[in-house]
């Protein structure tokens, strides 16, 4: 391999065929240290024979990555059919990990790394949503290693082994801790636009908002979208969402979540969240416009941030983006390949989207490699 960072997608329903394909993309000479694979729901029942194909061609020690509803590619998206991408690289000083479901398991496997000479600064990883204990491993691993820069995203799969390890696995969390992340970038795009500055919760119950800023919350919300959308609140589904602003964030970072109810008899707001008196929400505004304004402007941030032309690129998309928001032909990926030219790109649309040790949802997570 004559660069440190090469990528390849073919697709096909024979495991065999679509294998040698990437290989020979690739190139069978090819040698790297570390693969990131990702593929199609499609394909998910075959993670292990593509595995074993692609190792018996491809000289490659370590192999990580996930399924997802749909993948991402250098300028394109591969939905509902048989694909899969690979992105190969010759970076040194990681470690691959896997953690447990049991407590004691991920206790064991979490002091392991910790006492490795390896001092991680970066971590890719995959989650696991079908796995009961992702909740609990995500939770312990953050906080066990919390001097690590944590990205990636959950897997969009039914399948009951959807992360890959060197092998499928059914794990709640895998993925890689590099010790040098220097070379690295990473920014992310919420695809949504604040409507007004922030409110206080003070009046809540689990996941109900009851008052904001001590005025019954769906008064606010009217008040914030405007009269046309109050008079109709069923025009706001998937368009009205709530933020809740990230404490201390210099880049004003919010987390998205979903409006799941309105009860307009008691002014009640349900989120998809469990909130506490005094926490900030705001309401969100989402759509292609949107969208396209704010990955043009991560795009432009995280360019500048670059030491020089990106080797190597990894991408996570929440599937409610891509084709449902950006429009059809590949859009969201050829806005980010007219930004950066034709870098290798691997990624995957995900369950939920990891930055910086939070799961975030309707985000598109980038990390570059220069």
């Amino acid at each position: 391999m004559s660069e440190q960072f090469v990528s390849a997608s073919a697709r096909g329903s024979d495991i065999d065929a679509l294998a040698d394909s990437l290989v020979a993309a690739i190139g069978p000479d090819s040698k790297a240290s570390l693969g990131f694979l990702y593929v199609t729901e499609a394909l998910a029942v075959g993670l292990d024979p593509l595995l074993l194909r692609l190792r018996q061609h491809l000289d490659v020690q370590d192999w990580i990555g996930t399924v997802g509803m749909g993948i991402c590619c250098t300028g394109s998206e591969i939905y509902d059919e048989p694909a899969a991408v690979i992105l190969l690289t010759q970076l040194q000083g990681y470690q691959t990990f896997s953690i447990p479901d049991t407590t004691t398991g991920m206790g064991e496997t979490l002091a392991a790394i910790s006492s490795q000479a390896l001092a991680p600064g970066l971590g890719i990883i995959h989650g696991n949503p079908a796995n009961a204990n992702f909740g609990q491993a995500f939770e312990t691993l953050c906080s066990t290693l919390g001097d690590t820069f944590f990205v990636g995203g959950l897997g969009s799969t039914n399948s009951m082994a959807p992360l890959v390890l060197n092998r499928a696995t059914d794990a709640p969390i895998s993925g890689v801790l590099f010790e040098d992340s220097s070379g690295m970038v990473v920014s992310h795009s919420q695809g949504c636009t604040p409507i007004e500055g922030s409110h206080v919760i003070t009046r809540c119950q689990q996941n109900l908002v009851i008052e904001l800023d001590h005025r019954p919350a769906l008064e606010v919300l009217k008040e914030d979208i405007g009269e046309v959308l109050a008079r109709d609140l069923e025009q706001i589904g998937g368009y009205i969402f709530v933020g809740f602003p990230v404490p201390h964030s210099d880049t004003h970072d919010y987390l998205v979540r979903n409006m799941i109810a309105i009860d307009p008899e008691k002014s009640i707001i349900a989120v998809g969240e469990l909130v506490e008196e005094g926490q900030a929400m705001m309401f969100c505004r989402r759509d292609g416009t949107s969208a396209v304004e704010d990955m043009q402007r991560m795009l432009r941030e995280i360019s500048s941030r670059l030491s020089g032309p990106p080797r190597g690129a990894l991408y996570v998309s929440c599937v409610a983006r891509g084709r449902h928001q950006f429009g059809k032909d590949s859009a969201e990926l050829k806005i980010i390949q007219q930004q950066l030219g034709d870098v290798p790109l691997a990624g995957f649309f995900a369950n939920g989207e990891i930055l910086h040790n939070r799961l975030y949802g309707y985000t598109g997570v980038l990390t570059l490699f220069s």
